[in-house]
């Protein structure tokens, strides 16, 4: 006779990047959805941050935008793994990413330290976005008298052909 030992609710993280096209509602949904879930199996949510609209770092399904979530809550794996299944068929979803936290630090200490991570990133990348376009409005605001002139054909020193020779 096996004895069945409950297990113990971990820690995870998780970051779902769903398609750019996706409204609001549709997004409402999944998450209820995935809420549902983990409450099935004894779990809790325990925050959902929306990023929005954001970059990827790489192409995915033809996609250069997606809609970043992160999220954190205490579940079973199995919870887990229901979730990472109903996750991989919705067309949806591009990309998802589970983690499991370490029990020694608390689900609001990890959301604190993610939330400062995450400003220093966003800080970056405008400083990085602010840079580009003062590159670009540089370039641009050069005129044509600026530019060195290129010398074709009809600049020789020998004369033009419009000098009738």
């Amino acid at each position: 006779m096996s004895s069945l030992v409950e297990r113990p609710l971990q820690n995870y993280e998780a970051i779902i990047i769903l398609h750019p096209d996706v409204n609001e509602t549709e997004q409402k949904a999944l998450f209820k959805r995935n809420a549902e879930t983990i409450q099935s199996f004894k779990g809790r949510v325990n925050h959902l941050d929306t990023w929005g609209k954001r970059r990827l770092a790489n192409p995915v399904k033809k996609m250069k935008m997606g809609n970043y979530f992160h999220t954190t809550f205490e579940a079973k794996a199995e919870a887990v793994a229901e979730i990472e299944r109903l996750l991989g068929i919705d067309d949806r979803v591009l990309r998802f990413f589970h983690t499991k936290l370490d029990d020694r630090k608390s689900l609001s200490q990890y959301v604190e330290d993610f939330k400062k991570t995450l400003a220093d990133s966003v800080r970056r990348e405008q400083e990085k976005d602010a840079k580009r376009d003062a590159r670009k409005a540089a370039s641009a605001g050069m005129s044509n008298s600026d530019r060195r002139p290129r010398r074709g054909r009809d600049d020789d020193e020998e004369g033009s052909m419009e000098d009738g020779e």
